[in-house]
This record gives structure tokens, sequence and C-alpha cells, in this order.
């Protein structure tokens, strides 16, 4: 913090607030891109995962569901192997997608810090100068 001068103008007082206060918001700003950058490289990469899961899930019934089936029904008829292997992959289907899910509804969007700092700045700028 600076002395003030008593010999500065009026004049000179409001440009140095002006250039505070611009500094300050300039600073907020890039303070907010900071938090949202951070809060979307989390929800993408929930998303990700979400998708990772959901082709995953298709390529695993695809591929071993015919498998399974077809050694089931060596014990069972083939119809009822064929629900089976479908009724355990819905199970393995569930459980990725409730793990996503949950991931993606912690990932926080609002720029908590920036909020906080700008509450400050107008409790700071209402305050009666001395």
């Amino acid at each position: 913090m600076t002395v003030q001068q008593p010999d500065q103008s009026l004049g000179e007082l409001f440009s140095r607030l002006s250039g505070d206060l611009s500094a300050l918001m300039r600073n907020e700003v890039q303070l907010a891109k900071v938090e949202m950058t951070d809060s979307a490289k989390q929800a993408a990469r929930a998303g990700g995962m979400l998708a990772a899961a959901g082709f995953a899930g298709y390529m695993a019934i695809v591929l071993l569901s015919f498998a399974l089936a077809w050694g089931l029904a060596e014990l069972v008829p083939i119809g009822v192997a064929f629900l089976i292997v479908g009724l355990i992959w819905v199970a393995a289907g569930a459980v990725l997608y409730v793990t996503g899910r949950q991931r993606l509804q912690t990932a926080e969007l609002k720029p908590e810090q920036t909020i906080e700092t700008m509450q400050e700045n107008v409790q700071w700028a209402k305050q009666p100068t001395s």
C-alpha cells in the first residue's frame, strides 16, 4: 500500500482508483477462468468415464454374451441361456452408470473462490473511508 501524497488532485485519486478497480476485476476474471477450467476438466473426465462405460458395455455384451449363452445352452434351453446372460450385463451396466453419475454430480461447476472474493470486494467497497 502506498502513502497518499497530500498534493494529489481529486482527478489523480479517481484515476488511481479506476486503475486499481480495473486490475482487481482482471484478477477476479482470471481466477474465475482458472476455477471454471478445473471444474470443466473434472466434468469432462466424468463424462468420458460414462462414455467409456457405455462403449465397454456394448462390446462386452456383443462379444461375450454370445460365447456365454452358447456355453449355458449346454445346460439349459438356449432362450433361457441368452436371458441369463442379458441380465448379467444389465447389472454390470447399472453399476457403471451409477458410478459415472455419482462422479459427475460431485463435479463443482461454480467458481466458489471467485464468488467469495467478489463478496469480500463488495463489502470492502461499501466500507466508509476514514
